[in-house]
Order: structure tokens, then C-alpha cells, then sequence
């Protein structure tokens, strides 16, 4: 592989992805939601769940154009984007508020996650991201590049069923939070509704690989590639 070889839009693509996954973490973890679906009956998600498929898009993109050692590079700058937003709603939120500003508790509801749950974000996220980057990248050699609705999907499959299987006990699990019998409710709504969302956008994952690759001019297959997700190399 080519390691000196730039790319016009894999930087884009890589902010983008870590964009969406700040605010999955940011934006969505401080409201549970509940709806009445048809035919599903009663879903109760947290509200992160609308932000964070569409990562799960933006790797896919990544390791069919890219590969998997350069979405390793990319899954690796999101965490360190994760850890660091982290670390910084929780110094924010220590902060002692000035005494005419009245909004500190409304704050803490939406900013201040526990070390617990943003510990279990941080676990989920990387080894839902590589377990969905590395079957990609193995389904793309046994269908020899074709049918790529089955790697997509299939990926998914595996990365947030991890995800979610590791995210939700590690940060609610004996809380109180979420009721202990209602975990498997939830991880089970987040989890089908990850995978649907994928499915959904399915037709614009098509449309953005195959414009990438005809404007990159590749199309990597992981033949040869060192699938430690430890490195850092591309």
C-alpha cells in the first residue's frame, strides 16, 4: 500500500464522522424517548440513537473506498475526539456556577454524564467500530467486491450488536437509571433501529462509495492488511 499516496476527500469524510459522533454523544445521551410504532408496539431509545447509525455509514464508506487500516486511523481520531469531549463536559460542569446563573441542574441533565457512562460510550464505540470495519473488509474479499448491501448491512449487524450488547450493562446495569428489566428492551430498540437506519440509507451509501472511489481513483481491498487495531499506520 501506497502510504504517502493524499486523497481529496478522506480528511471530509473523517470530520464528518467524528462530527456526528461528538454530537451522538453530546447531543442525544440526555433524553430517553419513547414511541408507539406500528406493528413494534411501545420503543424507548435514548435519543443519541438518530446521530449514531449514521457513523456506522460513514465507516462503512470508509473501509470499502479507503480500507480498513485508514478507517482504523479515523475510528482511533474519534475516540480521541469522544474521550476528549468527555473529559471536557465533565470539567465544565464542575465548575461552580456564578451565583445569578440558575441553570446548573438543567445543565448536569444534559452535559453531565457520569465517568461510568462515558467510559462505556468510549468501549462500545471502539470495538463496535472495529468489529464493524473488520467484517466489512473480510465480506468485501469473499464477495469479491460485489453486492455491497450485504457488507453494509452484515457489518452492522455485527458492530452494533456489539455496541449496543456492551454499551448498555456497562453504563446502566444495577444504576437505577434504567430499570435492570427493561435494559434488554432497550438495547434491543437501539439495536434494530441502528440496522434500519443503515438499511434506509442503504441507496446513499451507494451513490457516495461510488462517487468516492471514481473520484479517488480507489477501490482498496484488504488482501494484505495487518488488522491489529492497535496501530496507527495506514
Amino acid at each position: 500500500m501506497n502510504t504517502q499516496r493524499s486523497f481529496r476527500y478522506y480528511d471530509l469524510v473523517m470530520v464528518a464522522f467524528v462530527t456526528i459522533l461528538v454530537c451522538s454523544n453530546l447531543i442525544g445521551p440526555a433524553k430517553i424517548a419513547q414511541i408507539d410504532a406500528p406493528l413494534l408496539g411501545v420503543l424507548t431509545f435514548g435519543a443519541g440513537v438518530l446521530f449514531f447509525p449514521i457513523s456506522y455509514v460513514f465507516g462503512d464508506i470508509l473501509t470499502e473506498v479507503y480500507g480498513y487500516a485508514r478507517s482504523r486511523r479515523v475510528i482511533w481520531a474519534g475516540f480521541a475526539a469522544l474521550a476528549f469531549a468527555s473529559v471536557m463536559a465533565w470539567v465544565i460542569v464542575q465548575l461552580p456556577p456564578a451565583p445569578f446563573w440558575n441553570n446548573q441542574s438543567s445543565y448536569e441533565v444534559a452535559f453531565g454524564s457520569t465517568w461510568r457512562i462515558a467510559l462505556a460510550s468510549l468501549v462500545a464505540f471502539v470495538c463496535g467500530e472495529f468489529v464493524n470495519s473488520f467484517v466489512l473488509a473480510k465480506m468485501k474479499i469473499l464477495t469479491a467486491g460485489r453486492m455491497l448491501w450485504t457488507r453494509t448491512i452484515g457489518s452492522t449487524i455485527f458492530g452494533e450488536g456489539v455496541d449496543s450488547l456492551l454499551f448498555y450493562p456497562l453504563a446502566f446495569y444495577g444504576t437505577g437509571i434504567i430499570p435492570d428489566d427493561k435494559l434488554p428492551l432497550v438495547m434491543l430498540a437501539q439495536f434494530f433501529t441502528k440496522v434500519a437506519v443503515e438499511i434506509i440509507f442503504t441507496p446513499l451509501t451507494y451513490k457516495l462509495v461510488a462517487w468516492l472511489k471514481k473520484a479517488e481513483g480507489i477501490d482498496h481491498y484488504d488482501h494484505k492488511t495487518d488488522f491489529n487495531p492497535f496501530r496507527l499506520g495506514a
